[in-house]
């Protein structure tokens, strides 16, 4: 039973809230939540200590306080949330580095909960339909958020080896979305005009925020540690579907020409896109959650379609004649993509 529990990335939407509900659990005699600046919301009864899991500081905190339990959730998904690329991976990378060199050396340290994504499966033409936590990507991660996790999850398989001792639950998020959090995907659908991969319809899976919440709670204070968890909503739905829900019109982009468009977006400030994330878009990703029930015991409250149907209600309606404005872009998009498609074919063609 978690005792003296200590919380990364609190000053973050899900790291404020998850702590927050933490405080909440009377099994729980003391919530410490670490951040490199204050919580902007209200994070309970947890003790807010100034520190950068970056730094060797942090192992002085984990020592003295006797914490029993450590919560990661300090991997961001956006690089705009976190001062730029350089800096999204010195905090994913190099804080996770540091957090479990503490706490490999804290005696006191017995359960590891880390906030990990689906996105270390990759996306590729070639996925099965449903990724069980044993099998590994097709094509992995080669940019951003996914990489990062993919290099955070070999850090903590290296830290289970060098503490068998230590209890670990690694729960692998679908795209969590909800009408509170803001992520890459919950930008992507509350644009105006929705760019998809002309000629693709990728199916997604979603897990709404209190379902991720209530995840974390589970694995932080019950049973045993549960190892890799894929966490999902039950169902799918494909990109179209999703933008039909949020009552947006589409605009197919060939794919030769959507890491563009996606950079145009990114740019300008209303969605943060890498390449990966477009191979997303394409491709899709489906998860087993057999090992969520069977092993975590847990049962989302929400399916992936109800989830998106939360994160509806709270982005409004798109923009009167966005329907109109998407058929104008298109006629543009045709002819850039048109062109970039040429440029694309003779590259091939070398």
């Amino acid at each position: 039973m978690a005792d003296v529990v200590l919380v990364t990335g609190v000053s973050r939407y899900l790291g404020g809230e998850f702590a927050r509900a933490l405080t909440k659990d009377p099994a729980v005699g003391r919530v410490i939540g670490v951040d490199v600046i204050p919580p902007p919301h209200d994070i309970g009864r947890a003790e807010f200590v100034r520190a950068d899991i970056r730094n060797p500081m942090i192992g002085k905190i984990i020592a003295q306080s006797e914490v029993d339990t450590v919560v990661h959730m300090n991997v961001i998904a956006t690089p705009t949330g976190a001062g730029g690329r350089s800096s999204q991976k010195e905090i994913n990378v190099i804080g996770t580095m540091q957090l479990l060199a503490a706490c490999q050396k804290t005696p006191s340290v017995s359960r590891l909960v880390v906030k990990s994504s689906a996105g270390v499966y990759g996306s590729s033409p070639r996925d099965p339909a449903m990724f069980t936590e044993e099998m590994g990507p097709k094509s992995l991660p080669r940019t951003g958020f996914g990489k990062d996790s993919v290099e955070v999850e070999g850090y903590v398989r290296g830290f289970s080896r060098r503490r068998p001792d230590v209890e670990i639950s690694m729960l692998r998020f679908a795209n969590i979305i909800g009408p509170g959090i803001r992520t890459a995907m919950t930008d992507y659908f509350s644009l105006p005009v929705v760019p998809v991969p002309f000629g693709y319809d990728a199916r997604l899976q979603f897990v709404h925020e209190s379902d991720a919440i209530a995840a974390l709670l589970l694995a932080t204070t019950t049973g045993h540690g549960s190892g890799i968890t894929n966490i999902a909503g039950d169902g799918v739905v494909t990109v179209t579907q999703a933008a039909a829900l949020a009552h947006r019109p589409v605009l197919p982009v060939p794919m030769p020409a959507a890491g563009f468009f996606g950079g145009v977006v990114k740019r300008s400030g209303l969605a943060d896109f890498s390449s990966d994330q477009v191979q997303f878009l394409a491709y899709g990703r489906g998860l087993d959650t057999r090992r969520m029930r069977e092993v975590l015991g847990f049962e989302p409250r929400y399916s992936t379609r109800t989830a998106f149907e939360d994160f509806v209600t709270g982005i409004g309606s798109a923009v009167p004649g966005s329907a109109t404005i998407g058929a104008a872009v298109f006629g543009v998009a045709g002819g850039a993509a048109s062109a970039i498609g040429h440029v694309w074919a003779a590259g091939r063609n070398d």
